[in-house]
C-alpha cells in the first residue's frame, strides 16, 4: 500500500517549470530517495508535495487524502512534515523550546511529553543542550534538531531534503544510522532528497532519479546500484574512456 502518491505532477517559478509531470508512489513504512543533479527539482518538489510551492496541475495524495496545494499546517496535521534544507532550526529559542515548536498542531499533552523524551534518546546531545539556544549548536547537531522537531509532530511520513549538507562523513553517517532506526522502531516512512548517492541508495528500499523536473530512472535500489548509467553517473566508478562514451550515448536514448 502507497502511504503518498503523485500524479502528473508539474511546479513552476513564474515561467521557469521546476518539477515536470512527477508521478510515484512510495509505500507505507519504507525508506525512498530521490537523486539528481543540482537544479533538477527536487527540492522544489519536496516543496511542493508539503503545500510550500502551488503545484500548476495534477495530484498529490497522502495516507488516501487529496492534499494538492493543501495549507502546509494541515498537511502538517494529516502526518507529512518536512525537514528543509539547511535545517532552518529557530536560532533564538532553546533546543528544547524547538522540540515543542515541532508539535504546535497537536493537543496530545501526555503524547508530545512521550515524544520528547523519546526523541532525546534518539539524540542524547540535545537533552545536554536543552536550555542551550539552538543557533549556537554545530551544523550536525541543527540537523539532529531538525529532524527530532519533525518527529515532535507525530508523522506518518518524514520528506528530508539533503540531511547530509554541509556536514563530515562521520556526523552523516551517525544522522543516517538513526534515520534507519527511527524507520524501523517507528514505521516512519521517509522520501530523502540526498546528494551522497552512496549513501542514499544504501539505505533506502526505492531510488528515483530527477532530472530537468522529470523522473527518468526509478526502481529498487539494488537495482539502481547495479546498473552501468547509474554506477558512472551518480557512484562515481570509473570507466575507461570507450565505456563512458557509450554508456553516455546508452543513458540518453534510454532516458528520453
Amino acid at each position: 500500500m502507497s502511504v503518498l502518491e503523485v500524479a502528473n505532477l508539474e511546479s513552476a517559478y513564474g515561467p521557469v517549470k521546476a518539477v515536470r509531470g512527477v508521478s510515484l508512489a512510495v509505500p507505507e513504512g519504507r525508506i525512498a530517495t530521490v537523486l539528481g543533479p543540482n537544479g533538477a527539482g527536487k527540492t522544489t518538489l519536496l516543496k511542493t508535495l508539503s503545500g510550500i510551492v502551488d503545484p500548476k496541475r495534477g495530484s498529490v495524495r497522502f495516507a488516501g487524502q487529496d492534499i494538492t496545494g493543501g495549507d502546509p499546517a494541515d498537511i502538517v496535521r494529516q502526518g507529512l512534515v518536512q525537514v528543509p534544507e539547511g535545517r532552518e532550526v529557530f536560532p533564538l529559542l532553546s533546543v528544547r523550546d524547538n522540540l515543542l515548536m515541532g508539535a504546535y498542531t497537536r493537543r496530545d499533552r501526555d503524547g508530545v511529553a512521550h515524544d520528547l523524551e523519546q526523541v532525546q534518546t534518539y539524540f542524547p546531545i540535545l537533552r545536554e543542550r536543552a536550555q542551550q539556544d539552538a543557533g549556537l549548536l554545530s551544523g550536525g547537531q541543527q540537523q539532529m534538531l531538525a529532524i527530532a522537531r519533525a518527529l515532535m509532530a507525530a508523522p506518518r511520513m518524514i520528506l528530508l531534503d539533503e540531511p547530509s549538507l554541509g556536514l563530515s562523513p562521520k556526523l552523516t553517517h551517525e544522522i543516517f544510522d538513526i534515520v534507519v532506526r527511527i524507520n524501523r522502531e517507528r514505521g516512519t516512512t521517509l522520501l530523502i532528497v540526498e546528494q551522497n548517492a552512496h549513501l542514499a541508495l544504501g539505505v533506502a528500499d526505492i531510488g528515483f532519479i530527477l532530472e530537468n523536473g522529470r523522473i527518468v530512472v526509478e526502481g529498487s535500489c539494488q537495482a539502481l546500484r547495479e546498473r552501468a548509467d547509474i554506477q558512472e553517473f551518480y557512484l562515481g566508478l570509473q570507466q575507461d574512456a570507450g565505456a563512458r562514451g557509450e554508456r553516455r550515448w546508452k543513458r540518453k536514448k534510454s532516458w528520453q
